[in-house]
């Protein structure tokens, strides 16, 4: 296992501003945040794909350990979309990424469709489809997403049990889903607070990894926090870097 940070870190920041950062904080990976809401939107990059390699290629010294996807657009053209990012992902040496799961009340069967597709596209290039967990979404019931990937052979899963934790599922067992893990995303959390300062939640990550080690996962724990107002985001960072390095 690595420790890695995503460039969500740092919302406000363009690129090779994040990356400075987390290479200050001692980060060695990143977790690069391809977001039509964010600082490299997909539509700037899918239109020439040597030269998006080339802008994410300027992680400098840090791997990627993957990309966390979001695209604007619908239809057909989403899927050609994704097509040209899972091509990115090849050019980049990027096996691993993530995309969102769909809202609460989305048809079971949609989804499906929706994820079996995908995992079709990213497999021409090498690539492997995570579904996120997110709170208001398919994916936070547990029981929902080992259906899921249950029916789209090939799809991993980009776990995060701040959703477990904070959400309706906090009395359900993980460890059907933890096969299937292919990402991590953590930060702390409480039932009543999505992100608390590290040491004042509830994620137990000595048990995680102890779980993750025993599906033989060997892939990236990925920090996973928002700045939050009060609280030095970098001290923060390094606390949770630290944190997970003395576990693997």
């Amino acid at each position: 296992m690595i420790v890695a940070a995503s460039t969500e870190c740092w919302p406000e920041m363009e690129l090779r501003e994040a990356i400075e950062v987390l290479q200050d904080l001692e980060f060695t990976a990143v977790e690069i945040a391809l977001h039509e809401s964010g600082k490299i939107k997909p539509s700037d990059l899918v239109t020439d794909v040597d030269r998006a390699a080339q802008i994410l290629r300027s992680s400098h010294r840090m791997d990627i350990s993957g990309y966390s996807v979001q695209l604007a657009s619908t239809g057909d053209q989403h899927y050609a979309d994704f097509k040209e990012i899972c091509r990115i992902a090849k050019a980049t040496k990027v096996v691993n990424i993530t995309v969102p799961s769909a809202e609460l009340g989305t048809p079971f069967n949609e989804e499906v469709e929706h994820l079996q597709k995908l995992v079709k596209v990213a497999e021409t290039e090498g690539a492997r489809v995570a579904v996120r967990c997110q709170l208001g979404c398919l994916s936070e019931d547990p029981d929902t997403l080992m259906v899921l990937c249950n029916n789209v052979d090939g799809l991993g899963v980009t776990f995060d049990p701040s959703v477990y934790i904070a959400g309706k599922a906090n009395t359900k067992n993980l460890d059907k889903i933890l096969k299937f893990v292919c990402n991590v995303h953590l930060r702390d959390t409480r039932p009543d607070a999505f992100q608390v300062s590290v040491g004042q939640g509830e994620v137990d990550y000595g048990k995680l990894v102890t779980q993750l080690e025993r599906e033989k996962y060997d892939r990236a724990l990925t920090v996973h926090m928002s700045p939050i107002e009060g609280l030095d985001h970098r001290v923060e960072l390094r606390k949770l870097r630290r944190l997970l390095e003395t576990l693997i």
